[in-house]
Formats: structure tokens, sequence, C-alpha cells
């Protein structure tokens, strides 16, 4: 009953504003009787005819019809990186631009800890660059980042938060050196496992 009483007021509302003449009305509130039809493809759209409502569904498809199945798949350029160990060792990986380097070395099973999982919280993913060329290219630290910093174990004037340092095409080739040891504030001999 509430229903019926509701629907008949809005639609003597519509007819009101329409002035009893066809009228569109699309989802978004358009009135697709305008100029702007050809640009204006509502997913569905209600007509008003002596009082009368009628729904008219139009289909829609982001797919197109080409067989081609790697349009559209963006191949990330990947920039050369070599982390380095307490041991001396170096491990050379190839990084995507746009991921940072806690996450890189721990797709690639390499020893850096990262306990607050990139949120500045930690120091434990602390790296030392090793050419200060390639440091001058990374974006200034954040305040957080300093102070993050400062908890670090064996800070250098090229240290960074591996959370921070994000690939990008001018750092193909970069250096980063492992700290001997973190500072874990959570859990003192914690053994980290890879994400």
């Amino acid at each position: 009953m509430f229903a019926s009483k509701v629907s008949r007021i809005g639609v003597s509302i519509l007819k009101q504003l329409s002035g009893g003449k066809l009228t569109s009305i699309t989802r978004a509130g358009y009135n697709t009787s305008s100029c702007y039809n050809q640009y204006l493809q509502p997913l569905s759209e209600t007509k008003l005819l002596r009082g009368v409502i009628f729904h008219k569904h139009h289909l829609f498809s982001t797919v197109s019809a080409s067989d081609s199945s790697n349009e559209g798949i963006e191949q990330k350029e990947k920039i050369s990186v070599t982390f380095v160990d307490k041991d001396g060792d170096e491990i050379h990986i190839k990084v995507p631009t746009g991921m940072s380097m806690l996450e890189a070395a721990h797709e690639n099973d390499i020893d850096l800890e990262g306990a607050c999982e990139g949120s500045i919280a930690c120091s434990t993913c602390h790296v030392i660059v090793m050419d200060m060329d390639y440091y001058n290219k990374l974006e200034d630290p954040t305040d957080e980042e300093n102070d993050m910093l400062d908890l670090a174990f064996g800070l250098t004037e090229s240290s960074r938060l591996g959370c921070q340092v994000i690939a990008k095409p001018e750092l193909d080739g970069i250096r980063l050196a492992i700290p001997a040891a973190t500072r874990n504030f959570a859990v003192d001999g914690y053994v980290p496992k890879p994400h």
C-alpha cells in the first residue's frame, strides 16, 4: 500500500517536471533528450509516457573483439639491482619499476627483514646505497624515514630504508649493502620469513 503511494507520488512528480511530454532520465540523473545524447550512453533508463514507467536496458561491454590476448597487457621495465650481504656475497636480481627494494628482496629470498612490512615503523629493512651517484638519484628521505633510520644499526651517510627505495629506470645498476645486524625491538632473536 505504502509503496504504491510512493510510486504514484514519484510518477506525478516526473509528470509535472516533464510537462506531460516523453522524458528520458538515466541512473546518473542526466536528461538524455538533450544535444549530448550521443555522448551519454546510459546503462539503463526509465521512460515516462502518460503516467506509465517503461524500463529499458542497454548492454555494455569493455571487452574488445580482437583475438590478441596480449593487447593491453603492459610489461613493466626491469632494472638490475645488486644486494651485497653481510659476508660480502653479491646477489644480482631484476626488479620491476615501481617495486620497493624490500619487496624485491622478499620475492628473491634475500635476507632483508622488514618487520613492519613497509609501514615506516621500524628500521629492519635498512640498506646502504654503495654509490653516492645512485644515492643522489633517490628522492629525499621523509621525516618519518629519518626518524626510523636514527634507530638503525650501522647508520651511514647513504643509509635508506629498503621499503622507501622504489625501483625506477635511473636506478638501473644500483648496489645495496645489507648491514650485518638489525635492531628489531619487537622480538629479540626473531628470524624473519620472507612474504
